[in-house]
């Protein structure tokens, strides 16, 4: 039985409003999809990882793989039309090569800074509870609105969190369900990650707190919030700065 990294990173960047796909961004010399893929890289329980990108940038993808010697990548696979089109096909590549009980942590090429205790708690979770999906509790009041335009509902802070990644299962069962969701749903709709797919079919999900500085670039002041975080995890590293402060 593997651990396996299931790496998306099919964006076209459209919210960044930069030239190219916000995971090929270089951020303090590397591309964003870089610092991602070191993360699991270096993380002692991931024994493979498989990434998706768009086609035209699989070349450009392999590339700076073999540039920053991430060996670990056994695979680069075509992304789909949407998000859990490519989510899809990555778990069906994966399936071709892996018996059907292998852990696989699904995570977002644009969230370079989750932790290898994040990571573990995910396997720890799939091995103890069938699944794992890692979240952090909301600071902020939520809001619920039909329409957009007026306040419907607003549920008890306590019992709000934020899902990030990874999001992580035994491969047979999200292939399963990805399988049954298909057939009365076929492009997916406001099918936004594994976790609905999960709860739309009324699968138990159990939740593993998650590191608040695990963001998702996706507009650029998260590229500025990443790189005060990297300056933070240096300081850290140096001088011993924040380390009760819960962000690495």
């Amino acid at each position: 039985m593997s651990n396996i990294a299931i790496i998306f990173a099919g964006g076209k960047g459209v919210r960044m409003g930069c030239g190219i796909p916000k995971q090929f961004l270089e951020i303090n010399g590397k591309p964003i999809l870089i610092h991602t893929l070191e993360l699991f890289q270096e993380h002692d329980e991931i024994d493979k990882i498989y990434v998706s990108v768009l086609e035209e940038y699989i070349k450009k993808a392999e590339k700076l793989i073999r540039k920053y010697n991430i060996d670990k990548v056994v695979k680069v696979i075509p992304g789909g039309a949407t998000a859990q089109d490519s989510i899809y096909l990555g778990l069906k590549a994966v399936e071709s090569e892996n018996p059907s009980d292998s852990i696989v942590l699904l995570h977002d090429g644009v969230r370079p800074f989750v932790s290898d205790e994040t990571i573990s708690k995910n396997i720890e979770s799939v091995k103890e509870k069938g699944n794992a999906i890692t979240c952090t509790a909301c600071y902020e009041t939520i809001l619920l609105s039909h329409e957009g335009n007026k306040v419907d509902q607003v549920p008890y802070r306590k019992e709000t969190f934020a899902a990030q990644a990874p999001q992580s299962f035994r491969l047979g069962d999200i292939i399963a369900a990805h399988d049954e969701i298909r057939k009365v749903n076929p492009t997916y709709e406001d099918m936004v990650d594994a976790c609905t797919i999960m709860t739309t079919l009324g699968k138990d999900v159990h939740m593993i707190p998650g590191n608040r500085g695990n963001i998702k670039v996706t507009t650029p002041e998260d590229v500025y919030m990443f790189r005060a975080l990297i300056q933070y995890k240096e300081n850290e590293q140096a001088f011993g700065i924040g380390l009760t402060n819960g962000i690495h």
